[in-house]
Formats: C-alpha cells, structure tokens, sequence
C-alpha cells in the first residue's frame, strides 16, 4: 500500500498551486480569456495546465504551508498580481474603445450604441469596431502568448510569499490612468483634426450660403468623412498598439 506524509503532498500540490492561481487571476481580468465566450471550466483547466507545464522554469520557489497564517496572505497575492496583470493588459483595449468614443462623438454615431455581452456595457459603434481590431490585432501580435509569458516571469519580480501592496506599488498601475487618457488622445488625434476641419469647413458653407440646410447636409458629410478617414488610420493602428503593449510589459 502506498502511503504519502505530509511533507510530500504539500511538495507536490504547492508548486503547482500558486502559479495556478496566479493564472487564473489573469484570466478573471485579461481581455480574450476573461469573455463569457470561453467557458469557466476551460479556464480553470487551461490555468492547471499553464501552472503544470510551468514547473521546470519555476525552480526555488518559496514553500508556503497550506495550514499557516502565511497561507492566506500568498493566496491574495498570487490571485492579486494575476488580476493586476490581466488589468494591465485591459486598460490598453480600453485606450483603443475611448478613441472609439471620441471618434463616434465627433462623427455623430455615438446614439448607435448597443449592449455588448462580451463587455456587460454599453458600448458605440466605433468603439466596438476599434476594440474588435485591436483583438484582432492582439492575436496575430501573439499577444495571449505574450501575457502568459509575462505572468510566468512575474515570479522572478514577485515571488511567492512577498508583500500583496509592496508588489502593487512596484508596479504602479494608478499612474496608467494618465496613460490611459493620452494614448486614448493620441489614437483619435487624427481623426478628430479631420472631423474638426470638415465642421468648420461646413460652418463656412452655412454662413456663405444661408439658404442651405446645414442640418441636412451636415450629418451624411460628418459620416462619410469619419468613415473615410477610419478607413485611412486603421493601417496605422498597430504601431500605438504595441507601443501599449511594450509599456505593459515594462510594468511586468
């Protein structure tokens, strides 16, 4: 009969606990893996096996006992660092779906809004377009792969057992609102120059010719514009989107 300690359960399940929570932190948050398309027990397989195949690369890590107090402060910081990580990686789709808004503000299309299941909000055309190439993007850049990667080396810069706020602090998600808003700015920049010149340009037609309806007018031109020059920048949108991206994985 076979008979295990203690000692050897926990040198066997905690190895592979701790990373394994730590990936499933990430697929709570991540964008792609966190959608209701993939199902809750794909997840929770496909983190078992991430943490599995992981081991060999994950030497020298700590022990935490399962039965100590210590336990559950490395719980909160395994599933914390996850999540911080797969909201990391959130916050650049969220600077491509705010150009969206601004882009659909200026456009007129900001009332087609809908409500995006995948999301759980309410979201405008043009962003749900935007959002949908930048995942589009986000696979052919193998960035699924990427921010797996990026969890498995979080291990080097917070081990297991470390301080939950000292590894926040270190990486200094708040100051990402402020790059948020400017690469936000910074994608829709041309696009709102554009729509900006064809509203002057049609405030000039309305007060050289006041018999014309501008309101009629006003609405297909604003359109066929935003679509024209949405049709022009989308080509350039992968460059700010690994630029996001690099700036992500210096945090990690």
């Amino acid at each position: 009969m076979l008979t295990f300690t203690e000692a050897q359960l926990m040198g066997w399940i905690t190895p592979v606990l701790w990373p394994f929570l730590r990936v499933l932190g990430l697929f709570t948050t991540a964008p792609l893996f966190s959608t209701r398309a993939i199902p809750i027990r794909a997840r929770i397989g496909l983190a078992f096996l991430i943490a599995l195949c992981a081991q060999p690369t994950l030497q020298g890590q700590p022990m935490v006992a399962l039965d100590s107090i210590a336990m559950l402060g490395t719980l909160v910081q395994q599933v914390g660092i996850g999540m911080a990580i797969g909201f990391t990686v959130r916050l650049v789709f969220t600077a491509v779906e705010l150009a969206g808004e601004l882009v659909g503000l200026q456009m007129g299309l900001n009332f087609a809004s809908f409500f995006n299941p995948m999301s759980n909000a309410q979201t405008s055309a043009v962003s749900s377009f935007l959002g949908n190439i930048a995942t589009l993007l986000f696979i052919a850049i193998n960035g699924h792969l990427t921010i797996v990667m990026a969890v498995m080396k979080s291990f080097d810069a917070f081990p297991i057992g470390g301080s939950f706020m000292q590894a926040m602090g270190r990486m200094r998600i708040h100051e990402l609102g402020t790059e948020l808003f400017a690469s936000a700015l910074w994608i829709a920049l041309p696009m709102i120059g554009l729509l900006l010149f064809t509203n002057l340009v049609l405030g000039v037609i309305s007060r050289v010719a006041p018999q014309m309806n501008i309101y009629a007018i006003g609405f297909p031109v604003t359109l066929v514009a935003g679509l024209v020059g949405i049709t022009l920048t989308l080509p350039m949108m992968e460059q700010p989107l690994l630029m996001l991206m690099e700036q992500m994985m210096a945090r990690m």
